[in-house]
């Protein structure tokens, strides 16, 4: 691997080797591991350009973050038109039942493949849908093809968010009209009977909606703070997802 730079400061393989071991479950690991220590030495950088300097690292990005990193809790208006705008958030005991036909790459069948295969059923689903259960039992993957695809009762949280925004977008008796991707494979959904929730009073959740709303506050004002380190750094070696090209 190319020497790896930070305004001249080497990552080591032997810094790698150390922080790697807390990345084992991270879809890259190597990636994870190495972006983790460039935005470390960015940081204690920055924070030694500052004159900021406390008994460990960590202490010394937490001081340097205060102090830089300025975050405005969410005020109340904020929470009530968060929750004007998002009503589908605020409902309770929204039920619905669903089935679906569920395809799933393999090592014998990529994901191109097994989507030309999934189109193809969701085509004679759409053609004759009183045959979803037949074709469910034909060409699912999932242990509920055997039951015609159906996967029973369930409310908001207990899908996967691909999965229930699109049963939940559908009607009674409806099939979605494209496929839906998951981390599971591909899904041709059909929407059963629902029941509706009721809605959650604004006083009942602004608290924990103005936490939430300050969480995302946070992470978006980090992630401006350290894109703005990475641009006006010099990195050679390695290039950081979203980092603007160097100057030439």
């Amino acid at each position: 691997m190319m020497s790896i730079t930070v305004n001249g400061v080497e990552i080591t393989d032997a810094m790698i080797e150390a922080e790697s071991q807390h990345h084992q479950d991270a879809p890259s690991m190597l990636d994870a591991t190495i972006q983790e220590l460039i935005l470390r030495e960015l940081l204690l950088q920055r924070a030694a350009s500052l004159a900021i300097e406390a008994a460990t690292p960590e202490e010394t990005i937490g001081l340097l973050l205060q102090t830089e990193v300025k975050i405005t809790d969410a005020d109340e208006a904020a929470c009530q038109e968060y929750y004007n705008n998002n009503p589908q958030s605020f409902v309770r005991g929204e039920m619905v039942e669903g089935s679906h036909i569920l395809f799933k790459p393999s090592e014998e069948a990529s994901l191109d493949a097994v989507r030309e295969t999934a189109n193809a059923v969701l085509a004679e689903v759409k053609a004759n849908p009183e045959k979803f259960a037949e074709l469910a039992r034909q060409h699912s993957a999932c242990p509920s093809g055997q039951q015609g695809g159906d996967l029973g009762q369930f409310g908001r949280g207990q899908m996967v968010p691909e999965f229930e925004h699109a049963v939940f977008s559908l009607n009674a008796g409806e099939v979605a009209a494209d496929l839906v991707e998951t981390q599971f494979g591909l899904h041709i959904i059909r929407a059963g009977e629902k029941v509706a929730g009721a809605t959650v009073a604004f006083d009942e959740v602004k608290e924990k909606l103005a936490e939430f709303l300050s969480n995302i506050a946070t992470r978006r004002a980090m992630n401006q703070y350290l894109q703005t380190l990475v641009n006006a750094a010099k990195i050679e070696g390695y290039t950081l997802p979203g980092a603007e090209p160097a100057a030439v």
